[in-house]
Formats: structure tokens, C-alpha cells, sequence
């Protein structure tokens, strides 16, 4: 990264001073604590619906968020996503990523507990927060994106993409070619944020009938320059620091306060997110195969490898195949459990069920042989107290013939 980046990007005395002159309250730089708040008191009210394969916020409900923010986008499209508003899209991502919010079955909703820790963070304190998710918790994968899921993904597009903007600024209407190239660097939720933090200016107009986000000019600020120089000199510019993050999916909040800190002091406290407690009880899942189901009650206190064991059986199959379950924490990360066999951990003989960090109605992907590709949706439906009677797993409800598990050649 060092090598790719650091031209005309180096710390200088004039950014250190540009730094520890910025103040940061409601008011800028940027709209983000404003917008931000927009999206929580939204979500507070009106419990918004997410669709179903990659939980992200359903069309029913972007028009009203888009007019509660500071600056509305003006789409030309009949039917937009939520990527269509790359605004949205970028608050949605650190509205997941931050643990403010969670899921509830399909909806979002703000976790009070944390929201309170929020509440007692000053602006200086939320402003860098909402930065350190977006730049070491923001995965693209929360919000339905591809990536490359590395440490630092989201400031590298920054930086890169920040070296394409001249002094004079970047014109983009009437450009397909510089319009498209938007998509790849730094990606539309990134400019969404980078115009949202104040690191960059974006200037749109409204647009026509069928078009998306139409914009007639990108600016740098002095002040995203100044902050992506401290970045890159005293973090991002060292390969241990890069080594470390990727060591750990769930990064502590307050990584950055070491270098930014010196700059402004008022970043005293982080927010915390309360660890997960193991789930307590009986489990009960739905585990669907097309139109065939199981209901399937297992303890909680048993393995994943347990849970495994229960599903293959319940459908007949032979067990002499590799899988993996797969399931969203509750940041919106996709996280994998393995077969034993596996090299990468965890495994499932060492996971309990009540170790997965699930909510009722969440669903778990089990996927059986890798070759053929059997994907059953594992739904957990509900918990029930403690059963002790209860030795193992037991199908206790069932729909569907099982299928033919190797299809005949002949």
C-alpha cells in the first residue's frame, strides 16, 4: 500500500495545524452526525423491514429516509435500491457495522444499549467513531457488496481514488467513462460516505427519467487531505498495523485514537459493544430444503456437529461429505463454521449452538457437499427453557419426501 499511495500524500506541517484548528460538532465537517441521526430516529420509529437475502433495507422505505436527509438525492429511477442512494447506503453500513442496530427476524431495529453509550459520546468522539467503522469495521459484504474483504479495503480506495482528483477538481457530467469508473474507485457507498464525512465535495444535480445518481463534479476538501495524510503516515502506511487488523474480525473501536487523539483531544471514550451471551435452553429450527422442511429441537449446549448430524439424518442422506454453516454476525459479517476436517477453524465439534450470536427468526446457511451443493436454510424459530430430559437432537415435526441424494447416471 505504502508504495502505491504516498505520492503527494505525505504528512505536512500545514495539515498537522489544519487538524488541531478543525472543530467537529453537528455542524461539520460534513453531514455525517446529522444524517446519521436521521437514519436512528428512522429506524427507532418505524422498524424497517430488510430483504431477505442481502438484508438490506427494503424499497418501501428509502423514498422517507432519503427526504429526512440534509441533502436529498433526486433519482430518475422508477423502482431504486438501496445502493441507488449511495448516502443511505453508506449510513445503513455503519448503522450495521457500529452494532447500534440489529436484526430482529427481517427487521431493524436500534439496540437501546448501545444506542445509550452512543449518547454519551461528545461529537468529536461519534465523528471518529462512525470513521473507525467505516474504515476498519465497514465490510462490503454487510451491505450486500463485493470486495475483497481485507483489512483497510474501504481507506485504500479512498487513497487511490483520491489520487486521481486534480487541485481543480474531478468533472464527471457528460463523462460515462469517469461516471463509470465510480463504481470500482472508491465505489458508490465510499463516495457517499467520503461527501457524508466532509472529506470530499460532491456536487449532483437531479436526474433524468431512468438515471441514478447523476453528479456534476467531485472536489477534495483541506481538510479529508489533511486527515487521509495523518492516516496513511501514522497507520495505514504500516504493514504491522494492516498484519494486525486482518488478524481479528471484530476490531476493537479506538484503534485510531493513538494517532488522532494528539490532534483532538476531546476523543476521550469509544463505544463498546456488549459481548454475546450464550443461548440458554432448547433450540428449535426450521431447516428448509425447497419445499421439504424438518423441525428439528436440539439443546444448546450441543455441538454444531451435533446440530449437523441431526440435519443429514433427517433427510436421509449417507454422512460422508464435507460442510459448513454459514450465518451473519450480529455486525452484518458473514461468519463460517466448519467440518472438523476442514483447515480453516472454527470447526463444529468445538462450537456450541448457543455460541452462534443468533435472534429468533435469524437463518443459518448449512451447506452439505461441496460437489453436489445441498443448501438448506436453517431458521432458528425459538428457545425454550431448559429441558433436561431432552439427551439430543429429535426431529419433532417434518414436510416432504427426502430426495435422491445422488441423482442416477444412467
Amino acid at each position: 500500500m505504502q508504495n502505491r499511495t504516498t505520492r503527494n500524500q505525505e504528512l505536512s506541517s500545514d495539515h498537522e495545524q489544519l487538524l488541531r484548528d478543525q472543530t467537529i460538532d453537528e455542524g461539520g465537517p460534513g453531514v455525517i452526525l446529522r444524517d446519521f441521526e436521521a437514519l436512528l430516529t428512522y429506524i427507532r420509529e418505524c422498524g424497517p423491514r430488510v430483504t431477505d437475502k442481502q438484508r438490506v433495507l427494503s424499497l418501501s422505505t428509502l423514498t422517507e429516509i432519503n427526504e429526512r436527509l440534509t441533502h436529498p438525492l433526486q433519482l430518475g429511477l422508477k423502482r431504486p435500491q438501496q445502493k441507488s442512494y449511495p448516502p443511505i447506503h453508506g449510513l445503513y453500513l455503519l448503522a450495521r457495522a457500529s452494532g447500534l442496530t440489529r436484526l430482529v427476524g427481517n427487521t431493524l431495529v436500534v439496540d437501546e444499549e448501545v444506542a445509550q453509550l452512543w449518547a454519551d459520546l461528545n461529537p468529536t468522539e461519534q465523528y471518529f467513531t462512525l470513521l473507525e467503522v467505516w474504515l476498519l469495521h465497514g465490510r462490503p459484504e454487510i451491505v450486500g457488496e463485493r470486495g475483497f474483504g481485507v483489512a483497510g479495503e474501504n481507506f485504500e480506495k479512498w487513497t487511490s481514488f483520491r489520487m486521481r482528483i486534480p487541485d481543480e477538481g474531478l468533472q464527471i457530467a457528460d463523462n460515462r467513462d469517469k461516471d463509470e469508473r465510480l463504481t470500482y474507485r472508491p465505489g458508490w457507498y465510499n463516495l457517499g460516505l467520503l461527501n457524508l464525512f466532509g472529506l470530499m465535495t460532491v456536487q449532483d444535480t437531479p436526474s433524468e427519467p431512468g438515471a441514478g445518481w447523476r453528479i456534476e463534479r467531485i472536489e477534495r476538501t483541506s481538510f479529508g487531505d489533511a486527515l487521509l495524510a495523518l492516516l496513511l503516515t501514522e497507520f495505514f502506511g504500516n504493514w504491522d498495523n494492516i498484519m494486525a487488523l486482518g488478524e481479528t474480525q471484530l476490531v476493537p473501536f479506538g484503534a485510531l485514537q493513538p494517532v488522532i487523539q494528539p490532534y483532538f483531544p476531546a476523543w476521550e471514550h469509544n463505544l463498546c459493544i456488549p459481548e454475546h451471551e450464550f443461548l440458554e435452553g432448547v433450540c428449535i429450527f426450521k431447516v428448509s430444503l425447497g419445499r421439504l422442511w424438518r423441525r428439528i429441537v436440539i439443546p444448546s449446549d450441543m455441538t454444531l456437529e451435533a446440530l449437523a448430524h441431526a440435519i443429514i439424518k433427517a433427510v436421509e442422506f449417507d454422512y460422508d461429505h464435507l460442510y459448513t454453516f454459514t450465518y451473519r454476525n450480529r455486525l452484518g459479517m458473514m461468519e463460517h463454521v466448519n467440518h472438523p476436517y476442514m483447515d480453516e477453524k472454527p470447526w463444529t465439534d468445538e462450537v456450541r449452538v448457543g455460541d452462534l450470536p443468533l435472534n429468533t427468526g435469524q437463518t443459518v446457511t448449512f451447506v452439505y457437499d461441496f460437489g453436489d451443493w445441498w443448501e438448506f436454510d436453517v431458521k432458528l424459530e425459538r428457545i425454550d427453557p431448559v429441558d433436561s430430559s431432552l439427551e439430543g437432537p429429535i426431529v419433532i415435526e417434518e414436510q416432504g419426501e427426502s430426495p435422491e441424494q445422488y441423482k442416477s447416471w444412467a
